[in-house]
């Protein structure tokens, strides 16, 4: 059985707290997704695990056998041959595996699962008080004041009835909220879209003012307890507000929305939660619905009153967005370029824009910033994995333009600045561009694995660019006899047998032959490495 070398033991720990945030108890579909992969991992499924560098590879028999890959230092960047897209109970198994020699994992599991309960209890009772509610009351009339009223009350009762609550609990009390708020909408399809608009901005006041009281406002407990619940409230507004603004509506949603569009104040409150997802509900709710010039240009005058310097940068980024709709690009972007660094991905929302509306050449200003602040930002954020989805994102707005204008050059330098986390869609330009002896440096660079290069890439090197594999396979066999042990031993002979190949066919067997004397000389005390040469044929028995 392969057992994790010490120096790598909390590398996996880290793994371990990785997992435990991407993965959430009170998601169905990752409770399912823990629970068959800790069925997997103690049924015994899992076999023919290998430790690498950062890396483990092992084999898990499910109905058919699969292969799995999992980066230790990124879990989800991890892969398996099943037809998963994303983290899957074979990796879930694998992982458990192997964390069991450094950890327990029923602890891990233990702890995993506990918020998950009391948050399910939570949810029931709040079910319960919302059909209390709806008995209580009639759907709700043509009047914008008591819906505001009514939702009001359904909070103050359903998600604050308990008293003191606590975060983990409140995404169970806000579904069941949302719900007894979806049963008390007007019939007519047309009015039923614009209380639910109006639900989706009041909702994300009330959310807000609840993270503040409670001191829920931390950027963790945000993250993983608010953040979904303010993404599904603007995907749902998005999709009211996509039906409302395609339709003829009625002259009576005048006043409505007059009333809709001064409650948006409050999402440009000064040091609230949620920043990046409410600033976005007050840009598609401008940009889609609040089409009157007259309210624009007040907006406008508003946000100019505070005065330069004064303003929170959320209201900042609304005045920004005030001018683009106004087609004020110009001044927008002068006025992007003075906020700091950590104001980047506010970018995203009209970069998105422009390109679904194909608007190339006022994109064009926005992605040449975009790509020279990307280092600044990246150093900035951090932390490992929000650097990698970021960056993932800004390289999917850069190239959808850089394919549609023909600026390759400008992708090829926002690879290059978004670095290491661009890493993957770096070496891919690459080996497409059949740079290879630049493919090979990188790799090289931050650290190649022989078995995460697909065969038919080391096919085409073989026969292209051979020479491009001799500083690989010389690192990684260096890497895998450092760890000392009998697995790493035998992949380390066959990559052995693949160098001399690669010399042999570039007619360099003087230096292969200096090499592995080198080589042996090096390792005269590891007798297990020396078993592998000799079992590989590497070194003749006499």
């Amino acid at each position: 059985m392969a057992v994790i070398p010490d120096n790598q033991a909390p590398i996996f720990k880290e793994a371990a707290v990785k997992l435990n945030t991407m993965l959430k108890p009170e998601v169905e579909e990752d409770a399912r997704l823990v629970q068959k992969g800790l069925m997997l991992y103690r049924q015994g499924t899992v076999h023919h695990l290998k430790y690498m560098v950062k890396s483990i590879w092992a084999t898990v028999q499910d109905v058919t056998p699969v292969r799995v890959y999992i980066n230790v230092s990124d879990p989800e960047e991890s892969s398996c041959t099943c037809p998963a897209g994303s983290f899957c109970r074979h990796r879930m198994a694998a992982f458990f595996h192997a964390y069991a020699d450094v950890a327990s994992v029923s602890d891990w599991v233990e702890a995993w699962r506990k918020p998950a309960k009391e948050q399910l209890d939570a949810e029931k009772w709040g079910l319960q008080r919302a059909k209390d509610l709806v008995k209580k009351s009639n759907r709700s009339d043509h009047d914008y004041d008591s819906w505001a009223a009514s939702f009001q009350e359904s909070f103050e009762e359903i998600v604050k009835g308990q008293g003191e609550i606590r975060a983990y609990i409140v995404p169970g009390l806000f579904r069941s909220y949302i719900r007894r708020v979806e049963v008390s909408a007007p019939l007519e399809s047309v009015w039923k879209n614009l209380y639910l608009i109006a639900a989706s901005v009041h909702s994300f006041n009330l959310l807000t003012d609840l993270a503040r009281e409670f001191g829920h406002d931390e950027d963790a407990t945000m993250d993983r307890y608010y953040r979904p619940l303010y993404e599904d409230l603007f995907h749902d507004a998005e999709e009211y507000i996509e039906r409302l603004a395609y339709g003829t509506m009625p002259f009576s949603f005048d006043a409505f929305l007059e009333k809709l569009k001064d409650e948006t104040v409050g999402l440009t409150e000064p040091d609230a939660s949620g920043g990046y997802d409410r600033i976005d509900l007050y840009r598609l709710l401008w940009e889609k619905l609040f089409k009157n010039a007259g309210w624009r240009e007040a907006e406008r005058e508003r946000l100019v009153a505070f005065g330069d310097g004064k303003r929170d940068q959320v209201e900042e980024i609304a005045l920004i967005h005030q001018l683009v709709i106004a087609k004020q690009d110009g001044e927008a972007l002068k006025r992007f370029t003075s906020l700091p660094a950590s104001s980047i991905p506010y970018m995203f929302y009209w970069l998105d824009a422009f390109r679904v509306q194909r608007e190339w050449n006022r994109m064009g200003p926005f992605i040449d910033y975009l790509v020279q602040q990307l280092r600044n930002y990246l150093k900035h954020l951090g932390e490992y994995y929000t650097c990698k989805k970021f960056t993932r994102y800004a390289l999917k707005l850069v190239a959808a333009y850089t394919r549609e204008i023909g600026r390759g050059e400008l992708y090829d330098r926002a690879l290059a600045q978004s670095m290491p986390y661009s890493f993957y869609e770096y070496e891919d330009s690459l080996f497409e561009k059949a740079q290879y002896e630049q493919w090979g440096e990188l790799q090289s660079y931050f650290g190649f694995e022989y078995n995460s290069i697909a065969n038919d890439r080391l096919k085409v090197l073989q026969k292209e660019a051979p020479e491009v594999l001799i500083p690989l396979y010389h690192q990684m066999i260096g890497d895998l006899v450092d760890m000392k042990n009998r697995s790493s031993y035998k992949q380390a002979a066959r990559l052995l047998k693949k160098l001399r190949t690669v010399y042999k066919k570039l007619k360099r067997v003087p230096e292969w032959e200096e090499f592995f004397s080198k080589l042996l000389v090096k390792t005269k005390r590891l007798r297990a490495f020396h078993e592998e040469l000799t079992r590989s044929k590497l070194i003749e028995v006499e």
